[in-house]
């Protein structure tokens, strides 16, 4: 690429739009040149609005980027949301009718009839909703990555269904708490505690990994035919999310087979060598106490679905563990991924 594209971040003060920032650095294909967030950081450089929350340092050169109001008035070709639910539909909308790639972490939009909800591994073939979005919205578009909790389930269920056909699945998350933001669960009800419900998590979770799984129809997605039963929990830890799932399968299998289809899945990010795809999606973990957030959630630049485990279920067919960080692969990571994929198809 003889020259980068111009990109910008929405709500690029927010915890997820921080993570954009700091996975935007250094970027071989993408220039950071916009950041946009609320009326009241508008007009401020990006260093005095935003409370810098991650590891490493603020990129000097963002620091001094003015923010912007999030209209569609910046000066990019691609526009990254990280924008709170309670906004996002709305500017996301203003934004793709002006023209704008938008590449978005939020919920709004993932069940609109014509918006692709993307693991570009499983489904890179949903992006041709483009086109029908395009007559319906106007120049631009949108692309969804999923909820962070079903991004790790369907990641791991997509290369079975494939092989072997999902029929039911049972999964309880142990859900980190960085996925609710900053500054997110208040300490004294997370602290030595377990929280047994996130709104609306579980929902997202049972009809999200459907979509992602589904099969294109036309113009419109039909839903996998399979059922999840979801809970969901908060627990004290700060990145990656744990989920436990038990899974019936339609053809009879093995525990070696499970282990081998998973460890040799390859998509098409992998193909093409997309800058942020991991080398090999889905890691398996043969330890009996592994996968374990604090030890293994940034493997694979935390771009990949730890999987651990893998054993008979008593009840369904096979049960095991899965690990993924929640605000890289289950965020941020994820809407870079499915920008690189469309540039990489010559479609931005």
């Amino acid at each position: 690429m003889h020259e980068k594209i111009k990109v910008g971040v929405l709500g690029a003060t927010g915890a997820v739009g921080q993570k954009f920032v700091r996975l935007l650095e250094n970027h071989p294909w993408f220039e950071l040149t916009e950041v946009a967030a609320s009326d009241r950081s508008a007009g401020k450089t990006y260093g005095e609005a935003a409370r810098w929350l991650q590891s490493s340092p603020l990129p000097e050169r963002t620091r001094h980027l003015t923010v912007k109001p999030c209209r569609p008035e910046l000066d990019c070709r691609i526009a990254f949301s990280g924008l709170d639910a309670s906004v996002a539909g709305e500017v996301e909308s203003d934004f793709a009718a002006a023209g704008y790639a938008v590449f978005s972490n939020s919920r709004n939009h993932r069940l609109d009839d014509d918006v692709p909800l993307v693991i570009p591994e499983l489904n890179a073939d949903h992006l041709a909703l483009i086109d029908r979005q395009k007559k319906n919205r106007g120049a631009g578009f949108i692309v969804t990555n999923a909820n962070c909790s079903t991004m790790f389930l369907a990641m791991a269920l997509g290369p079975l269904h494939q092989a072997f056909g999902v029929e039911k699945v049972f999964v309880a998350t142990m859900q980190a708490i960085s996925g609710a933001g900053y500054p997110g669960v208040a300490s004294l009800d997370i602290l030595g505690n377990v929280i047994p419900y996130i709104s609306g998590e579980e929902e997202k979770i049972e009809i999200e990994t459907r979509k992602i799984l589904g099969a294109l129809a036309g113009e419109r997605v039909q839903l996998a035919d399979f059922v999840i039963s979801a809970q969901t929990n908060r627990v004290p830890v700060e990145d990656g999310h744990t989920e436990c799932v038990s899974v019936k399968l339609r053809q009879p299998t093995s525990v070696e087979a499970i282990k081998e289809r998973l460890r040799n899945f390859r998509g098409l990010p992998q193909e093409l060598k997309l800058p942020s795809a991991p080398p090999q999606p889905i890691l398996i973990m043969e330890e009996n106490d592994r996968p374990q957030p604090k030890r293994d959630v940034e493997r694979a630049n935390g771009m990949a679905a730890i999987v651990g485990r893998i054993r008979p279920c008593p009840i369904l067919d096979y049960r095991f563990v899965i690990l993924g960080h929640n605000t890289i692969r289950g965020a941020a990571g994820a809407s870079i991924l499915n920008a690189e994929l469309l540039v990489a198809q010559g479609k931005i």
